[in-house]
């Protein structure tokens, strides 16, 4: 019995000892779910934010989207819309039948078709028309395409396919941007006054015809001139003057035959380009035209108005092979048609010219100066009065004569200019001088100088530009010196011209400063760097008080300005010593060097080096006697 009652007690201990493990597992679920009740709450309340914060955010991204200034939308795999925005809409001005989802993207484009066309188009072209889109934008994987609507909506659309099939396109309207555009091109090609071709596109236009034309059938460049048109513009005002010249132009324009082209070169100066000329009386007739149209009165504020006109004419390719040639043989018959008593017209003939009409022998035979290398340039040295040394050197262009030796450029400059050959000439210098330079020392700059015909003649930035490429010369070793003459004709347009060269890294120069009636205003617009004082006032200094007063202010206009000074016609000590006491940042003159070959620049680099030297020798020795003077007294 004994080992019964223990058996007993051992299995009841054991069953005790169960329900205590099981009250304690209850108890222990019980506890645990206790602890994790808190913790599913916080999980709750931290989706809830979630879903407020991202509906927050699709409240943001709707509200963005429909003011977005572009339309937007999108399209399944099965060609249907899936959501647009208000500027979609506006663009294509949908009902709203048309906006909501799953609208398919056929009827949207018929509907269009036929608000714009008044044509309603069958499903099977629609069909064709998104086949054919799909079909494009799978294979670029970016279209692109500019919409033209008859109301004059300009629309450029961008597709981007999406991963499923389907695509979003982005719709901006851009019909500001393409009148801004179109305007600058016109602007770039037309003469704002007259709106005929200016003369940069005139001569494009010429240099075009000159590559493409047939050799067996050539082509007339006619170079019209008004008959004393200033006595009118300065008898009845600008007004009236400008009117005058838009009334001629439009006669010009209404003269002419497809692909002619009639351009305004500057003032009451007017071009013709006539193709399809195999014979000088085609010529000569359309010429006849254009003076008897011109010759009728013309009406322009109230006034009554008769005016004649002259024109030169050249044939290509006969009488010239390039535009420099053809402009100056068509102003060498301007010039005849008007010594001949004006208001007629001449087509030049070479050795006809007669010698009333050509009072300078050079005129003629400057035209083969160039290309039989007869110019040449000289150089004279800019020294740095502070570091008394060679900064840089002026170009000056000399002609070599065969028979009359070394003309100066004052015999044959005005010549080149009135034939407009100075922009062929003054190409060649520049390049020529970019060339000489890059044999110089690294530190010092050349000088070349522009003339107003240059700059009109419309792409002065672009010879630049492609000879520093081709001659390797950095920008900033070249210097371009123009005068106040050149500053009065076209000032809208210089002021572009010579900016865009300062960009470039080009230093811009005023030369001959003083000499002429521009105002301080073009200081201050103009990008110049140095300023250049005409020679006359430093070599007068000896002898003329006010010649000081007026050389130092000059100087010190171009401190306050910011600007180098240069005084020009030093050719003694004591003018040197004059300009340098004044304050000025370079000199050039006699005194230093006059101009030399490219073959001497080492020599001439030395000399000036010698010329500081002894200045500054005698200054020494100057200041040391007076010291000793005062001490003995």
């Amino acid at each position: 019995m004994p080992h019964v009652s223990q058996r007993v007690l051992r299995i009841a201990q054991s069953k005790g000892q169960k329900n205590r493990l099981r009250d304690d597992s209850v108890s222990a679920a019980s506890d645990e779910t206790a602890r994790l009740q808190p913790t599913l709450e916080q999980q709750l309340g931290i989706l809830t934010r979630q879903n407020q914060k991202l509906e927050q955010l699709n409240a943001c991204f709707e509200a963005a989207l429909e003011h977005m200034g572009r339309g937007l939308s999108m399209f399944d795999a099965d060609q249907r819309l899936v959501m647009c925005n208000k500027a979609y809409v506006d663009i294509y001005v949908l009902p709203a039948s048309l906006a909501r989802p799953g609208t398919p993207l056929i009827d949207i484009m018929r509907y269009h078709t036929l608000r714009l066309s008044g044509e309603e188009i069958s499903k099977d072209i629609a069909t064709e028309w998104v086949r054919d889109h799909l079909s494009r934008l799978q294979q670029a994987g970016h279209r692109e395409e500019v919409q033209c609507f008859p109301d004059g909506r300009v629309i450029r659309v961008t597709y981007e396919p999406l991963a499923d099939g389907g695509w979003v396109d982005i719709q901006e309207d851009i019909t500001a941007q393409r009148r801004s555009d179109e305007k600058i091109e016109w602007l770039a090609h037309h003469d704002t006054l007259t709106e005929i071709s200016n003369r940069f596109h005139f001569r494009k236009r010429l240099e075009h015809q000159f590559e493409t034309y047939d050799p067996r059938q050539g082509f007339a460049l006619l170079w019209l001139d008004l008959d004393r048109f200033k006595e009118i513009n300065d008898r009845l005002g600008h007004i009236v003057g400008d009117g005058l010249l838009k009334s001629v132009a439009a006669r010009l324009r209404g003269s002419m035959r497809a692909g002619d082209v009639v351009g305004r070169l500057g003032g009451d100066e007017f071009a013709i380009l006539q193709v399809g000329v195999d014979r000088d009386d085609l010529a000569d007739n359309l010429a006849r035209r254009i003076l008897q149209t011109i010759r009728r009165p013309h009406e322009v504020h109230g006034h009554r108005l008769h005016i004649d006109a002259s024109i030169g004419i050249a044939l290509a390719p006969q009488h010239g092979q390039d535009p420099e040639q053809l402009f100056a043989c068509a102003d060498m018959a301007l010039y005849q048609a008007k010594s001949q008593g004006r208001g007629i017209h001449t087509i030049y003939a070479p050795g006809a010219v007669s010698e009333a009409a050509t009072p300078n022998p050079l005129r003629a035979e400057l035209l083969e100066a160039l290309d039989r290398d007869e110019l040449v340039l000289h150089y004279q040295p800019i020294v740095d009065l502070k570091e008394g040394r060679v900064s840089s050197f002026e170009a000056l262009m000399r002609w070599k004569h065969p028979s009359r030796g070394m003309i100066p450029p004052s015999e044959f400059i005005p010549i080149a200019e009135e034939t407009r050959l100075i922009v062929r000439m003054g190409t060649w210098a520049l390049r020529q001088a970019c060339i000489d330079a890059n044999d110089w020392p690294d530190d010092t700059k050349v000088a070349v100088n522009l003339s107003a015909i240059q700059l009109e003649s419309g792409d002065i930035y672009e010879i630049v530009t492609e000879v520093l490429a081709e001659t390797g010369l950095p920008a900033e070793r070249l210097q371009l010196e123009i005068t106040e003459t050149v500053l009065m004709r076209d000032h809208a347009r210089t002021q572009e011209v010579l900016r865009k060269l300062d960009e470039l890294g080009v230093l811009i120069s005023l030369d001959d400063f003083g000499t002429c009636f521009a105002s301080l205003n073009y200081l201050r617009s103009f990008p110049f760097k140095k300023l250049k004082i005409d020679r006359s006032f430093v070599r007068d200094i000896p002898e003329q008080h006010d010649c000081v007063a007026i050389v130092k202010s000059v100087a010190d206009l171009a401190r306050e300005l910011n600007m180098r000074s240069v005084a020009e016609g030093v050719e003694t000590a004591a003018s040197l010593a004059a300009v340098r006491a004044a304050g000025y940042s370079e000199a050039q003159g006699f005194y230093f060097s006059p101009p030399v070959r490219a073959s001497g620049i080492k020599r001439a680099i030395k000399q000036c080096a010698l010329r500081m030297a002894a200045l500054d020798t005698t200054v020494a020795g100057s200041k040391a006697t007076a010291t000793r003077d005062i001490q003995s007294k």
